[in-house]
């Protein structure tokens, strides 16, 4: 069976120079007579792997000697909880800015350990474009300002970092969400106090999720905060206070590589965006389908679309399936259909979608 065209919002494509190497490292990794499942995650085998994903995570994003990298479980709503758990401190207020799905779920955990005041929302557009930062209203002294730079479900993206410098607010530490864009495109680490996302989108497989953050970040945390879950516990344990996602360490690693060998994240930004404009561009010209979202806030990732004539959708779904196009259908939240072209999606597989696209909407229109 040939691979498909997989547009899954996550878990996600992975390169398959990725998969090739991890299965060919499957039984014997290097000579060491056992895979990277079965090695002890203190043993000097694995401590190389994790010490080079670390510093190739480092060299891709730029990330400042004063910010930890951690590798954690849990997934990003599991994190909605860890970061008030971690950061709140003294503090008794945290500002969210909620731009759709998961910045709203990401402030409703979060109001179960802290008073959350809504800095800023896009909810009266229908979470179509992002509030302009002068239109932020912070509280007087909130322990961080949470972001979710790029929501999958709805496909809307922050078309500028979040300095808060900008609205004299420099001391007030960012935290962004950036699970389905980190190491799309280039960003400034140091803007932010806290980084995190799940992997299963640009990174690697389920089960891992990365955070970077800054050392005064560390040591905030609230008594009841599991010990495993506490950044400075992680950090001072170099992720290895518990048993960390070995293999899919492993695997993120193997993908950091790639990365590198594609010319690092200005490369391949250049090619999320060259894919971005092939696929909303016929979208807007075709007249048969439409994306909702204001275009200065597209997400390059993840974009959604809906056919005009919607009783269409059934026949859109099999016939795309069936064309070796997969996981088209939209998120059952919003409905329609949905794209995503993470970093491991070539640009040939979005000219396969819109090939299809166009010549179902000449036989359906």
């Amino acid at each position: 069976m040939s691979r498909v065209w997989n547009f899954s919002a996550g878990p996600a494509a992975l390169p398959e120079e990725v998969l090739q190497q991890a299965a060919a490292e499957m039984l014997d990794w290097q000579g060491e007579g056992v895979g990277v499942m079965e090695m002890s995650h203190r043993g000097k085998a694995f401590t190389t792997i994790a010490q080079a994903a670390e510093a190739d995570l480092r060299e891709l994003l730029a990330v400042p000697e004063n910010y930890r990298i951690l590798f954690m479980q849990g997934g990003a709503i599991a994190h909605n909880a860890l970061i008030p758990m971690n950061l709140m401190g003294d503090r008794k207020v945290a500002d969210y800015v909620v731009t759709g799905a998961w910045s709203t779920k990401s402030q409703k955990e979060a109001s179960r350990y802290a008073t959350v005041n809504i800095a800023a929302s896009s909810e009266s557009s229908g979470f179509t474009t992002v509030p302009a930062l002068s239109d932020w209203k912070l509280s007087a002294d909130p322990a961080y300002v949470f972001t979710c730079t790029n929501e999958t479900i709805g496909g809307v993206e922050y078309p500028f970092e979040p300095d808060l410098a900008c609205i004299g607010r420099g001391e007030v530490p960012v935290v962004a969400d950036m699970s389905s864009h980190i190491l799309s495109r280039a960003i400034d680490v140091s803007k932010y106090g806290l980084i995190f996302g799940g992997a299963q989108k640009n990174i690697g497989p389920a089960g891992l999720t990365i955070v970077i953050v800054r050392d005064d970040m560390l040591g905030r945390a609230m008594p009841h905060c599991p010990s495993a879950f506490d950044y400075k516990t992680v950090a001072d344990n170099a992720s290895m206070y518990n048993t960390p996602p070995t293999y899919a360490i492993y695997i993120a690693g193997l993908v950091f590589q790639w990365l590198k060998r594609q010319g690092g994240v200005a490369a391949i930004e250049a090619q999320n965006v060259a894919k971005a404009k092939l696929l909303y561009d016929f979208i807007d010209a075709s007249g048969f389908y439409q994306n909702r979202i204001d275009p200065a806030c597209r997400s390059r990732m993840n974009v959604p679309f809906f056919l005009h004539d919607e009783t269409h959708n059934e026949a859109f779904l099999a016939e795309s399936s069936a064309a070796g196009l997969a996981q088209l259908k939209g998120h059952k939240a919003v409905g329609g259909m949905r794209a995503s072209i993470y970093n491991a999606m070539p640009l040939a597989g979005v000219h396969a979608l819109v090939d299809f696209m166009r010549d179902f909407a000449a036989r359906k229109a």
